[in-house]
């Protein structure tokens, strides 16, 4: 016996007249249901592209693969691109960067500054172009004894220059002190170097930075004692902390050594890591890895760097500074 259409799994409806009256024949009854098959196809298709797209609403959830936040993505950030030819800097730091004892004994000699020098291929030598040089387009704050907390005057007094590049040499008097108790925390050090480069960032966004790492101690110690003079000076009271007694090797000086050596190190790790929240700062490692001779120190206190050393300082900024 033939069951009614519902019994048999089949639409309810007589697709015959779903979409109004049609003839009656065998043949057009068949071509109306192949056009609805086809009407109803095209309808689910649309659909789903539609969706796919969001143009029928969708989830509003984040997590939703499908949803409208899902494709949205936060617009590029620009680049800052690193100016490998300043055409004005200005010099901060200790001692070193004033050329002390380079030229005669307890004396500044900032025009062989590794960085401003005007007597040494200094690092403005080999940047500026002759037109800036002439035009006094580089200037030197640094001061002999300046340790970490003094920075930020130092960059107090550069801002009205408005300088396209500042150069940092800092910290060698943090830890060269009376003793190594005496030596400058390294959350201190870091805190003040924070500090200053906030000061620049306020007045100078701009402005790009490098930063020597503070030069081996310990390495000035091995090198410097090989001179009878040179330890004989030291006794005046040169970085203490390191260089007294620099024949002693009995347990608690090494110690005292390895300390000392251990916090220039952290104050390293300091430097790198707040410069490295700044785009327009570089930090450089090569001044306390360089494996320096007595040739580059001076002849007056085997401690400071010789107009050679000061030129070698400059080779290694330069490197650093054009590097792309």
């Amino acid at each position: 016996m033939r069951g009614s259409a519902a019994r048999r799994g089949r639409p309810s409806f007589d697709a015959r007249y779903a979409f109004g009256p049609v003839a009656s024949t065998t043949t057009t009854t068949r071509t109306t249901a192949r056009a609805v098959a086809r009407t109803a196809v095209a309808l689910l298709t649309t659909g789903a592209v539609l969706a796919s797209a969001g143009c029928l609403g969708g989830s509003d959830d984040a997590s939703h693969p499908g949803g409208p936040r899902a494709g949205k993505r936060p617009a590029a950030k620009p680049s800052i691109l690193w100016n490998t030819r300043p055409d004005s800097i200005a010099s901060l730091g200790d001692s070193i960067t004033r050329g002390f004892d380079a030229c005669s004994v307890l004396a500044d000699c900032p025009e062989v500054s590794w960085s401003t020098g005007t007597e040494v291929n200094s690092l403005a030598r080999r940047l500026l172009p002759a037109a800036s040089r002439s035009t006094a387009r580089s200037w030197n704050y640094a001061k002999t004894g300046a340790v970490m907390a003094d920075l930020s005057g130092q960059i107090r007094s550069a801002i009205p220059r408005k300088p396209e590049l500042v150069t940092i040499l800092i910290g060698a008097n943090d830890a060269c002190r009376s003793s190594v108790d005496a030596m400058t925390p390294t959350a201190r050090f870091r805190a003040d170097f924070s500090a200053a480069l906030r000061t620049l960032r306020q007045e100078l966004p701009k402005t790009q930075v490098y930063v020597a790492s503070v030069p081996d101690l310990k390495r000035l110690w091995s090198e410097g004692r090989k001179n009878v003079l040179g330890k004989q000076i030291w006794k005046l009271g040169i970085c203490p902390s390191m260089l007294k007694d620099s024949d002693a090797t009995d347990p608690a000086s090494v110690e005292r050594r390895r300390r000392v050596a251990d916090r220039v190190e952290a104050y390293n790790g300091a430097l790198k890591s707040v410069c490295d929240l700044d785009a327009l700062c570089r930090y450089d490692g090569a001044v306390h890895d360089y494996r320096f001779s007595t040739d580059e120190l001076s002849k007056w206190d085997w401690f400071h760097p010789s107009k050679q050393g000061q030129q070698r300082l400059a080779a290694m900024a330069y490197r650093r500074i054009t590097a792309q």
